[in-house]
């Protein structure tokens, strides 16, 4: 079996999945054959593993930094929240069903096993797995049933790394509080602390870290700096709260923000492109005059479009069509940009049909099972653009009428070969199901190049490698958590 060593937060979005990361590569380049595990994740933006099941793609960034190949195995359970109080059950990669916060509690005996199951599997083929908590180890209402904190560290023997984020201020008493709610053996499980995202002197923290390690007996092993121009991928939608535009480019693209945004992952290939500014509208007011507009993944594309109809937004992104804009619509945006969404089955909602916002002549039909698969597919209107990659992640068939053409030819999947998406007959408009399809370097720079012509512009000289980029934000990463931890004690942990 792997040695074990898991990352726990004081809270969520402390900083959890990026220190993961970064102890995945810096162990990588040590020559240590190591894998993520997060026991649970609860998030929107998510991925399809080779083997076609979908995890949170913080664990495929994760396997990034390992240098593997995603699985299954490092995410056994994935709950995508559909509503304020229930949410997708993925288990394995596959979907179990809808289940209530009630349901859900009472089925985590079964959730718990398939956790064991995965861990003991993966174990098996690596010599170390950095774990991943969620939210807190301390939250009361939830320690009796948790499953992916401490039940999963003590299942892996791992020793516990709690993290804690100084930048939202009472790191300090976040640390101890912590602390003092753990069981005894739970807190005989930390062997330290992390404290990330600071800002200015570390030495100005000494007398904070003694009185930590004197409270609790335990050492703060690391103080790691805010950074910004690192190429990181977000877990979940709570990162666009914070969300700074990118660049000031000549080039504006705008995103909407909906209320169950998934899968924003898609567009972080325009953001790292020069002369690119990407901004998220979350009203009418900061719409502005976008040369391409994108109407992104939802976890609720019922609900979100008619969120969309009481805002004005959708009105205001017809009009932006009239006046010769741009719309690309990726998976429940590219639904709603049809004629109309049918749920026959009640997989979102009570309400039998709705009608879209009729750009694309399609007509979509929900039905309960999930299409899951990792594709390879050719951009129909540009075959010089070569074989390109994505993945599929939808509860949706789309049926496309007389006024719509394809976009993409897939040439390989479970359905083998068949087409993909639709473009209305003006070609300012086109939907499709493929997720991670910008991150084909040609596409996105004929998009941007199709783009700039329209407003005049040069075509940009430089092609982005997108994969060079993700590559260098996690040896930067990387570089950035080693010099700034007790990289010794962490290694003997393991």
């Amino acid at each position: 079996m792997a040695k074990a060593l898991m990352v726990q937060g004081t809270g969520s979005h402390v900083g959890k999945s990026v220190i993961v990361a970064a102890l995945c590569r810096i162990l990588k380049r040590r020559g240590v054959k190591v894998a993520p595990f997060k026991a649970q994740n609860m998030a929107l933006n998510s991925f399809i593993t080779p083997e076609g099941g979908e995890i949170g793609r913080a664990q495929a960034y994760q396997a990034d930094a390992a240098g593997i190949p995603p699985s299954v195995l490092m995410n056994p359970v994935l709950l995508k929240a559909n509503s304020d109080t229930g949410a997708q059950v993925i288990v394995r990669g596959k979907v179990v069903g809808n289940m209530g916060v009630r349901q859900y509690h009472a089925y985590k005996d079964e959730a718990f096993r398939a956790v064991e199951d995965c861990y003991r599997e993966l174990s098996e083929s690596f010599d170390v797995i950095v774990m991943e908590g969620a939210g807190s180890p301390a939250e009361i209402n939830l320690k009796a049933s948790d499953i992916v904190n401490m039940k999963a560290a003590k299942m892996a023997g791992a020793k516990v790394l709690i993290a804690a984020d100084i930048d939202k201020g009472g790191v300090f008493a976040s640390i101890l509080g912590t602390m003092e709610i753990l069981d005894p053996d739970e807190r005989d499980m930390v062997a330290g602390f992390l404290i990330n995202k600071f800002r200015g002197d570390a030495s100005l923290l000494k007398d904070g870290l003694d009185f930590v390690l004197a409270r609790t007996g335990k050492p703060v092993l690391g103080v790691i700096p805010h950074f910004t121009g690192i190429h990181l991928q977000e877990e979940d939608g709570v990162a666009l709260d914070g969300h700074v535009d990118s660049g000031d480019g000549a080039i504006d693209i705008a995103v909407l923000r909906l209320g169950h945004i998934s899968n924003f992952t898609d567009f972080d290939p325009f953001a790292a492109e020069p002369g690119v500014r990407l901004r998220y509208v979350r009203g009418v007011s900061d719409f502005g005059r976008p040369d391409l507009l994108i109407i992104p993944g939802t976890k609720n594309t019922v609900a979100d479009l008619l969120e969309l109809r009481g805002s004005g937004l959708e009105r205001k992104t017809l009009e932006y069509l009239d006046r010769g804009g741009t719309v690309i619509g990726i998976c429940g945006g590219y639904q709603m940009l049809g004629r109309g969404i049918s749920d026959p089955h009640g997989v979102e909602t009570d309400k039998g049909r709705v009608d879209g916002m009729g750009v694309l002549d399609v007509e979509t039909t929900l039905y309960p099972d999930k299409v899951t698969t990792q594709v390879r597919a050719a951009f129909i209107a540009d075959a010089s653009l070569g074989e390109l990659t994505g993945y599929e992640i939808h509860m949706g068939r789309t049926a496309l009428g007389g006024g719509a053409r394809p976009v993409f030819s897939v040439r390989s999947g479970p359905d083998g070969p068949h087409d993909d998406g639709a473009m209305n007959a003006e070609g300012s408009s086109w939907g499709t199901y493929l997720h991670g399809v910008f991150e084909n370097d040609r596409l996105r720079r004929s998009i941007l190049d199709s783009l700039r012509a329209s407003r005049g512009l040069d075509a940009q000289v430089a092609s982005t490698d997108y994969g060079v980029i993700k590559e260098e934000g996690l040896e930067r990463l990387a570089d950035l958590v080693e010099a700034n931890i007790d990289m010794r004690t962490i290694l003997s942990l393991v």
